[in-house]
């Protein structure tokens, strides 16, 4: 279930329109929102005129109450039920000092009510409000039909974008994530620039692999968090063949990490593997990942704290689990297909109900031994909808940059270890020229939701990043 938002409304008027229409239109559009599961903060008819921004003491009174629910409120919402003061949506604005989302949004006329005393004029108002909001440096959305009727799917599609975008925002301001271990020096493509993250206002919490077995040590194996973290993962994947041993093992390892985040107010973690963790422990941390994944506290591999970043910005969006692949594999010889890979710490969301298995990891058994590398979590993605995401710190230019795009994965079958999928994307071969060109990572985070279109925005508009957006042909 996605979280709820509340908005800010500012339900503009301007007095030689219709009174009527702002009163009938604050009322209706309240109503809406509260059908739609928004919670809302807005002026009441004892505060001003209908519950409407007029002058600059209405655009005083309403950025004051914005200003005492700061804590509570995700975006604002600008509402125009007739022409509406520009200026007074823009003070209301700067005063408020939310530095937040803004969705500019206009009521349609009547072709039959063009009389004075029934046009609304928020056609023209919403340019003027636009071009005041521009003016005075704030940055704003707007809906996809100029105007639109409350009641149309337009709306509903646009409050639905505009909540995502606000989770996203709010989201990934004063972020605190988790960084387990050293990035495998095998792996430069997860290199990163914690400076560019915190300019951001996303802080990394470092811990070392050591400290982690160190307290894992400490743990017997009948402490009662082991026992249940054990039970935990009795019940949420298959573990039959797997040695009771390494069963432990990941259940300590779950304890320690999860107690590591709560203690330090993390909402996330990336986390070193290859091949550290099975050379001095003896088990894949995959099911652990999977598992706080799926709990929406997304886990990304080898460290690849960009990446986890990814996972979350889609998280917020969708208000379900992301994952963490590699672009793998070409399919036959369709332009348009690819095979999606990891060893796999895939959530659990991502796979049919019996489909998929607790295993060891292939790929490093033969080097560290097979003995050592229980955990993996196994299986095909299911078809259905996805959104792809890369975020990525550029050093050189001192910019954080990202590509989104959205596709599927397809029911074609093929056979392979780990978790794996093939997914569709219309005009792949420009993605991945983009992707060559632009020395994006060989990781893409995965969420099983279309939210493209706010994500994009939510980077681009709000946290001022560089931003692809692949639409395709």
């Amino acid at each position: 279930m996605k979280p709820k938002v509340t908005l800010g409304v500012i339900v503009g008027n301007r007095g030689f329109f219709p009174d009527a229409l702002v009163r009938d239109g604050r009322e209706a559009i309240l109503r809406k929102l509260a059908e739609f599961g928004v919670d809302t903060v807005c002026l009441t008819p004892e505060d001003t005129k209908f519950g409407s921004v007029e002058s600059y003491q209405d655009a005083r009174r309403c950025a004051d109450l914005f200003r005492a629910n700061r804590d509570r409120i995700d975006g604002v919402l600008v509402t125009l039920p007739n022409f509406g003061d520009e200026r007074a949506v823009a003070q209301t604005l700067r005063l408020a000092e939310l530095n937040l989302p803004v969705l500019v949004h206009a009521f349609p006329d009547d072709a039959g009510k063009m009389l004075m005393g029934q046009r609304r004029d928020s056609f023209c108002g919403k340019l003027s409000v636009c071009n005041n909001l521009r003016q005075f440096g704030i940055p704003y959305s707007i809906t996809r039909q100029h105007t639109e009727a409350i009641d149309s799917e337009e709306f509903r599609l646009d409050i639905a974008d505009f909540a995502a975008m606000c989770r996203v925002v709010r989201g990934m301001r004063n972020c605190r994530i988790g960084a387990i271990g050293a990035r495998p020096a095998a792996f430069n493509t997860v290199r990163y620039s914690e400076k560019l993250l915190e300019e951001s206002g996303i802080s990394v919490d470092v811990i070392d692999l050591s400290e982690i077995f160190g307290r894992i040590n400490k743990l017997p194996d009948t402490n009662s968090d082991v026992e249940a973290k054990l039970a935990q993962i009795r019940g949420y994947v298959t573990t039959q063949g797997v040695p009771e041993p390494a069963l432990i093992k990941m259940a300590k390892l779950g304890v320690v990490i999860e107690k590591w985040m709560t203690a330090n107010e993390l909402s996330g973690s990336a986390i070193q593997c290859w091949t550290s963790m099975q050379e001095h422990f003896g088990v894949v941390p995959c099911t652990i990942m999977s598992m706080m994944s799926n709990g929406l506290l997304p886990s990304a591999c080898e460290v690849d704290i960009v990446g986890m970043i990814s996972m979350q910005m889609l998280q917020f969006a969708s208000g379900t689990a992301s994952a963490i692949v590699d672009w793998n594999n070409n399919f036959d010889d369709d332009p348009d297909k690819a095979v999606i890979f990891h060893c796999s710490n895939l959530p659990k969301a991502f796979f049919g109900e019996d489909d998929w298995k607790m295993d060891y990891q292939e790929i490093i058994a033969s080097s560290v031994g097979q003995a050592n590398t229980y955990g993996t979590v196994c299986g095909r993605i299911t078809p259905g909808p996805l959104t792809f995401l890369r975020v990525a710190t550029d050093d050189q230019r001192g910019i954080i940059r990202a590509y989104v795009a959205e596709g599927e994965s397809t029911d074609d079958k093929m056979k392979s270890f780990g978790g794996y999928g093939v997914v569709q994307v219309p005009g792949m071969q420009d993605l991945l020229q983009y992707i060559c060109r632009e020395g994006f990572e060989h990781h893409v985070s995965v969420n099983r939701s279309l939210v493209a279109g706010p994500v994009a925005e939510a980077m681009e508009n709000y946290l001022g990043w560089e931003v692809y957006h692949h639409e395709g042909f």
